[in-house]
């Protein structure tokens, strides 16, 4: 029997994790925000972008490959660390009702999932995957994905805002 290489393990990893939290979604998180006002549904779905401060592990020496080049671990790890500061910015003004929260959460989510498409491209282009990620792994194949069904989600309710309950 021939054993998986990392990059098809990598990419079969983060497929299945798409895959599960979008079922997981559908079956449970959706139906559950539908019944909620717009303000209230987008709060949970921004704290799953609170904890992308995590990619500052990305600029730690000894913690993942020395050859990955540093231009894409700063802009990943700075990226991520943007985004985590705008969601949380965005929950206190969809809380406090603040009058540009929406406008807020617009950006944030915008910024994002730019940075994830970013990401993306880096992935792509290096073969992230044959490098060694040690525990970014994990934030890679498990993580990632969550975050992007999340962006697809905000980004639904953002659009879908005028017949949503306010």
């Amino acid at each position: 029997m021939t054993a998986m290489n990392s990059v098809t393990i990598f990419w079969l990893q983060l497929l299945t994790s798409v895959f599960v939290f979008s079922i997981v979604t559908a079956w449970y998180v959706w139906p559950y925000l539908t019944k909620l006002p717009r303000d209230s549904a987008l709060v949970p779905l921004l704290f799953v972008h609170v904890p992308r401060y995590v990619g500052m592990t990305l600029l730690v020496p000894g913690m993942i490959d020395p050859k990955l080049p540093p231009e894409f671990l700063f802009s990943a790890a700075y990226g991520d660390l943007l985004e985590a500061a705008l969601a949380l910015a965005s929950i206190f003004a969809l809380r406090s009702n603040w009058r540009f929260a929406v406008a807020l959460v617009w950006v944030s989510n915008i910024w994002g999932f730019a940075d994830l498409l970013n990401g993306v491209r880096g992935v792509l282009q290096l073969n992230v995957p044959n490098f060694n990620l040690s525990t970014i792994w994990y934030i890679y194949t498990f993580y990632a994905p969550l975050v992007i069904v999340s962006h697809l989600m905000i980004f639904w309710i953002l659009i879908r805002s005028v017949s949503w309950k306010k």
